[in-house]
């Protein structure tokens, strides 16, 4: 469990939910707290986890939704309440994420196992513990060791009015990173700058800490996002090779099983993609909705904040539509190298098929005279004569030759 307070303009470690507690009540610059949970934690004690975070709400959490925060393959997906909002976002865990940019198609690295998150047992294929010994796998020629892993894991966000709750199944390289970020900002020396007039913080190193429950999980969700770009260079590098392979007329394409793998990792990513952009469109308009309902009782200062929360959201789905045009692209591209292989080859096969022909021509005027001169007549002309064989053989070059002139010219004319 990590715990995390929120103020005006600081960001201050907490130890536990009781002092969470007491940082929100008892501070009046409190804005909000983060709670980050593993799965493990959560579903221990399901009922006492819950007991504790109604003491901070006030809000109990639905007993739906805390069956899908401990579901790792659920996908992502949105849903609200008078009390909260529920947000889960499937997140990259990559098997070998640093192996992906610099992958080569005979096989990827198993050093990259350290510096990427930690896999859990989120598909039957789940990668063996680090304490296994590892042996590099080697893949045909043609295989994309990029393609061969996309794996993800749920992230559930309980967003309520002042507490951020988020629930993932392991350790998350990404999630760790924002905390240390968020962290290093109170650590930060501040601007000599005064307050802006309208009260809110002035910025540190040009990053405004976050001021909402929601503001945070956007910026959690844009790091997770983030990862899914990264994709789009290796990706794009390592199927440019494919692409080179699938053309190579000198060796033959035999990898069709890691092709058919490929595209089916791809159109998974395309499902993830569609998954998130519907979950965060949901989102968006449950506070699109809310924001109308506040401006109706006359609220002043929630269409503001709001607004900047929109932004983030298009700023997100923008890139998460990004990433899934990327992936369809890649799709087609596959398609595409698959159809000029197949017309390269078809082509090559005409060309073979024609040299085969001409020499079939050529040779079956030759193949009818020795055939005529084989038949075992008493007379027949040059039989007897000294000379016979070799006005024959004279004869079947006189033939090759005209035939080759009457082609030659043939060729000359379609030119």
């Amino acid at each position: 469990m990590q715990l995390l307070g929120f103020s005006a303009s600081q960001v201050h470690p907490l130890a536990s939910l009781a002092e969470a507690g007491e940082f929100l009540s008892g501070n009046a610059a409190a804005r909000f707290a983060w709670a980050d949970f593993t799965t493990e934690e959560v579903s221990a004690a399901p009922a006492g986890w819950r007991d504790s975070l109604q003491q901070l709400t006030g809000a109990p959490i639905l007993d739906l939704h805390l069956v899908d925060a401990v579901n790792a393959t659920h996908p992502s997906y949105f849903d609200t309440t008078n009390a909260y909002d529920m947000v889960i976002f499937r997140k990259l865990t990559f098997e070998t994420s640093r192996a992906i940019a610099e992958a080569e198609p005979g096989g990827d690295s198993p050093q990259a196992t350290a510096d990427s998150d930690t896999a859990t047992a989120t598909a039957p294929s789940a990668p063996a513990p680090a304490t296994a010994p590892h042996k590099a796998r080697r893949y045909p020629p043609g295989f994309l060791p990029a393609l061969a892993k996309i794996d993800t894991q749920p992230v559930t966000f309980f967003v309520f009015d002042t507490l951020l709750v988020t629930v993932r199944p392991g350790p998350s390289r990404t999630i760790d990173q924002v905390r240390q970020r968020l962290i290093e900002l109170c650590h930060a020396p501040r601007p000599q700058t005064p307050s802006r007039g309208n009260g809110q913080a002035p910025l540190l190193h040009g990053i405004r800490p976050p001021s909402r429950p929601e503001d945070l999980m956007l910026r959690l969700l844009n790091a997770m996002v983030d990862r899914y770009l990264e994709l789009r260079a290796p990706l794009t590098r390592q199927l440019d090779r494919w692409q080179r392979a699938l053309l190579n007329a000198r060796r033959g394409f035999s990898s069709w099983e890691g092709l058919l793998d490929a595209r089916i990792q791809l159109r998974r990513l395309e499902h993830l993609s569609e998954e998130q952009r519907d979950a965060l469109q949901e989102f968006r308009d449950s506070l699109l909705d809310n924001r109308y309902s506040s401006e109706g009782e006359g609220a002043n200062d929630a269409p503001g904040r709001d607004e900047v929360l929109l932004v983030r959201i298009n700023d997100l789905m923008e890139h998460i539509q990004r990433v899934l045009a990327h992936a369809r692209r890649l799709e087609d591209s596959i398609e595409s190298a698959v159809q000029i292989h197949f017309s390269a080859v078809a082509h090559r096969t005409n060309r073979t098929m024609r040299t085969l022909t001409l020499i079939t021509a050529l040779f079956m005027p030759l193949t009818l005279i020795t055939g005529v001169f084989g038949m075992n007549f008493e007379r027949m002309p040059w039989l007897r004569e000294p000379n016979g064989f070799w006005w024959s053989i004279g004869l079947m070059g006189a033939v090759v030759v005209v035939l080759g002139a009457v082609w030659g010219l043939g060729r000359q004319l379609d030119r």
